[in-house]
């Protein structure tokens, strides 16, 4: 899969400093728009980088017990102790083979990073540095096609990643970070296709869980109709989740000018595990990038399962930057 556009101009944040006049214009706004701009122009820079589909590591070839010598393989007959514990040994040699075959498996599940609209994998090259730099040693990016038109198709191939990179890593669960549409993707995963099983914990990054009003005339694409306001899709993700075992954390940024208003990229449902995280001061490109955001994903990723729930519910947040 390859994405073959760049960001879109950062217009809703021109209109909004425009209409405010210089009287209004805030200290944090202006460093906030400069921020992005900065960041813009360097995404831009790394883009190429990321249309191609990341390399997958290849597993060690499979060995079979055929490797061992045959007298590790059968136990001395009689009551020997010595034959017991030789075929012990075969026995947990034969167990270390198995694993062999497998990737190395760290204390927590892979990561796995899916980007937003008309964007690609390079968007988490910051982010994902900083979770190598603290332990996380599974990290993947996948990209999907901006041609995918309908959030539902892209959450079934999203489905299938997921697959192989259990399969291969020899992992029941992954953590999934996502950037805006790549969160309501992976959102529409958990709940709507079965991948609470496979999703430990999901966080979204500006992401328009309530649908977005910005920029009307992108309505032309279908994928943002289906992040309007009322869409079939959001009105999926509002029926009743039960048993959802997939644990939310939603950061959303006071300054983010792709979400129409602010409040749509907090999740309100009151059958799922949410934290609402709100970040101060920076805007919708930088989340993935700014140096707090990413201390309070790894934060959110090594909270262990079983937390107090009631800390964990929609209506909450704090603020990072």
């Amino acid at each position: 899969m390859k994405a073959t556009k760049a960001l879109p101009p950062l217009l809703p944040l021109c209109r909004r400093l425009l209409h405010i006049g210089p009287a209004g214009l805030s200290l944090t706004l202006l460093k906030a728009t400069a921020l992005e701009i900065a960041i813009l122009a360097g995404h831009l820079v790394l883009y190429p980088s990321g249309m191609t589909p990341e390399r997958r590591p290849s597993p060690v070839p499979p060995r079979t017990l055929a490797h061992l010598p045959d007298a590790d393989l059968d136990p001395a007959p009689g009551p020997d102790p010595a034959g017991r514990a030789a075929n012990s040994t075969a026995s947990s040699a034969a167990d270390g083979i198995a694993d062999a075959a497998r990737l190395p498996c760290p204390n927590r599940p892979p990561v796995v990073l899916l980007h937003g609209f008309i964007d690609n994998r390079s968007v988490f090259v910051l982010l994902r540095r900083s979770l190598a730099q603290h332990g996380r040693q599974q990290i993947e990016s996948l990209n999907y096609s901006p041609l995918t038109c309908d959030i539902r198709t892209a959450a079934e191939l999203l489905g299938r990643h997921i697959e192989e990179i259990c399969e291969r890593t020899g992992r029941q669960e992954v953590d999934i970070v996502g950037h805006s549409l790549g969160g309501l993707i992976a959102r529409y995963y958990v709940q709507r296709l079965g991948g609470d099983v496979r999703v430990r914990t999901l966080v979204t990054l500006g992401t328009p869980h309530a649908g977005t009003r910005v920029v009307p005339l992108a309505n032309a694409h279908p994928i943002v109709r289906q992040m309007r306001p009322g869409s079939g899709v959001l009105r999926e993700l509002c029926e009743p989740a039960p048993h959802c075992r997939t644990r939310f954390v939603s950061f959303w940024s006071d300054l983010d000018q792709l979400m129409v208003p602010l409040e749509t990229a907090c999740i309100a449902h009151p059958d799922l595990l949410v934290q609402n995280v709100r970040v101060s001061g920076i805007g919708h490109l930088a989340l993935p990038v700014h140096p707090a955001v990413a201390a309070g994903i790894r934060q959110a990723l090594d909270t262990e399962e079983g937390t107090d729930r009631a800390a964990a519910r929609p209506g909450g947040g704090l603020t990072v930057a």
